[in-house]
């Protein structure tokens, strides 16, 4: 079950204000072997970096590592828990215009995401969102992951 959203933005005119603000912090969010696991049954990418524990401690990351687009996907969590929108009908994801993996993730480490409005333009029927999406490791110099996402929302 989601937490209750950090911000509720009411409608595409309030969202059009906040450009350029980043609108929260998420929690953190431990990444579990299990978790990786998973994920890379799902996707069939099970590389040893990722899902053998035992193999992984010889590489320089000492451990193994989530997938880079296991982070990824994190962020429709995050984005939830950091804010709703509402004045809309639906909204859907629409791509990403950049994606840099700067660091490793380690299992066992935790992770949240940063989300900031970069711009908001009309489309027909409502708007197109570019948010920047930047994941951090618990303690980590770097972000693991830095996202530029699109989204559409329509209003009707």
């Amino acid at each position: 079950m989601a937490a209750t959203p950090q911000v509720t933005i009411n409608g595409i005119d309030e969202l059009k204000s906040r450009v350029g603000e980043e609108i929260g912090v998420s929690e953190w969010k431990l990444v579990t072997q299990e978790d990786i696991d998973t994920f890379a049954e799902v996707t069939g990418d099970d590389q040893f970096i990722h899902v053998d524990p035992e193999r992984a401690k010889e590489t320089p990351f000492g451990g193994t590592i989530a997938h880079g687009f296991y982070t990824l996907s994190l962020a429709p969590r995050f984005s939830y828990d950091l804010f709703k929108l509402d004045g809309v009908a639906f909204g859907l994801n629409y791509g990403l215009n950049k994606l840099r993996f700067p660091a490793p993730l380690p299992v066992g480490k935790q992770v949240r995401m940063r989300l900031a409005i970069q711009s908001v333009d009309d489309i027909p029927g409502g708007a197109q969102i570019t948010m920047l999406y930047t994941f951090e490791v618990e303690g980590g110099e770097k972000p693991v992951a830095v996202a530029e996402a699109l989204s559409r929302v329509y209003t009707g």
